[in-house]
């Protein structure tokens, strides 16, 4: 039985750990955020209206919060550990909202969104840097949200730059 309690203890930080990409001895937040190049693949699939994708973005920031915050008390209290990348993937998908659908037509979308994205969550802009040292999860999760949101915005721009 305790056993049991043990494992589903971890669970939340499994699941912050990116289920163990968290713990990639380089650019864990890099191989984080690729699962939430699935996410988006699965939107594809299960979210074809805009405002679907939005609720869907928000429900995973809002998630984010709580499993961070119990993830970086489970890994020893550290501020905005590394090995917790839920926040990665999490918020991934806010970059790409509304292109959900065109990525099958454009193949290099989703690749150059993830690029985007990772430079923005490497750069924080204005306020990402700040709001990251708000305490636990929220100071995880809101600089990724933030950056995510220049992220859209870059996104779209050089889109539709591309494909004039």
């Amino acid at each position: 039985m305790n056993a049991i309690v043990g494992f589903i203890r971890k669970l939340p930080t499994v699941f912050a750990t990116g289920f163990g990409l968290g713990y990639a001895p380089i650019a864990p937040g890099t191989f984080g955020a690729l699962i939430g190049c699935l996410i988006v693949w699965t939107f594809t699939i299960h979210l074809p209206e805009l405002w679907m994708q939005i609720v869907a973005c928000a429900l995973l920031t809002l998630a984010c919060i709580p499993v961070c915050t119990y993830a970086e008390k489970d890994l020893g209290g550290e501020k905005d550990n590394g090995k917790i990348v839920a926040d990665e993937y999490l918020t991934f998908p806010i970059c790409m909202l509304g292109m959900y659908g065109l990525w099958q037509k454009y193949w290099w979308l989703m690749p150059m969104c993830f690029i985007v994205s990772r430079i923005m969550d490497i750069v924080k802009p204005f306020p990402a840097y700040r709001l990251q040292l708000l305490p636990s999860g929220l100071g995880i999760t809101i600089d990724d949200f933030v950056s995510s949101l220049y992220a859209l915005a870059a996104n779209w721009l050089l889109f539709t730059v591309i494909t004039v």
